[in-house]
């Protein structure tokens, strides 16, 4: 599943310029550039990790709403959550998401995203853009955007690959986490996660 998530990273590698435009326009627009950049970029095609973390920390998390896709993983006991546990679980979350898919960049070789008619009307505020994802030798994958219309444009919050959706692939794991430690443990268990991927990436990088 993980090696899908360059294009739901990549889709949003533009700046604002792009932000009011179509939510469909505006991922296939995003999207051919970033393979572009990624096709002729050595260090991450030879596996710079940290370089793809920070391409998804700097270009591509202002498309994502990192709160509510953290509120839909968390489910129902997002609302027993304060508003610091809020904080601090959308915060590790987001990190999460990017350290453990931005590696996914450096897979990159000759995937090709074909996107899917849609009909958009003007009144919208929440739509799905189809895609698929197609390699040489391999059956093509469906991805997924969920998306919604903000004042600040249009907005990510959740994926689905191969039918499965982001949120609801960690809503299980997180529900079992609250039961055994409640939010705090969650948030615990989320850091923890994050500190050993970063070590990892260190070990890896020397």
């Amino acid at each position: 599943m993980k090696n899908f998530f360059p294009f739901l990273f990549a889709a949003f590698i533009s700046a604002g310029a792009f932000a009011q435009e179509a939510p469909d326009v505006l991922i296939k627009k995003v999207t051919d550039e970033v393979l572009e950049i990624v096709r002729n970029d050595k260090d991450i095609q030879n596996g710079d990790t940290h370089k793809a973390i920070a391409l998804v920390d700097a270009q591509i998390l202002p498309h994502f709403n990192f709160p509510h896709m953290t509120a839909l993983a968390v489910g129902k006991d997002w609302r027993k959550a304060t508003t610091q546990q809020q904080q601090q679980l959308t915060a590790e979350f987001k990190t999460l998401l990017v350290r453990t898919y931005s590696n996914a960049l450096t897979g990159y070789r000759d995937q090709k995203v074909k996107f899917k008619p849609i009909k958009i009307g003007a009144a919208d505020t929440d739509v799905l853009i189809r895609s698929e994802i197609q390699q040489s030798g391999s059956k093509p994958v469906q991805l997924d955007y969920s998306m919604e219309k903000l004042d600040s444009g249009w907005k990510v919050y959740d994926v689905t690959v191969a039918g499965i959706s982001l949120v609801t692939n960690y809503r299980d794991q997180f529900g079992q986490e609250i039961r055994n430690g409640g939010i705090d443990g969650l948030i615990q268990t989320i850091a923890a996660k994050n500190k050993s991927l970063e070590s990892t990436l260190v070990k890896a990088s020397k």
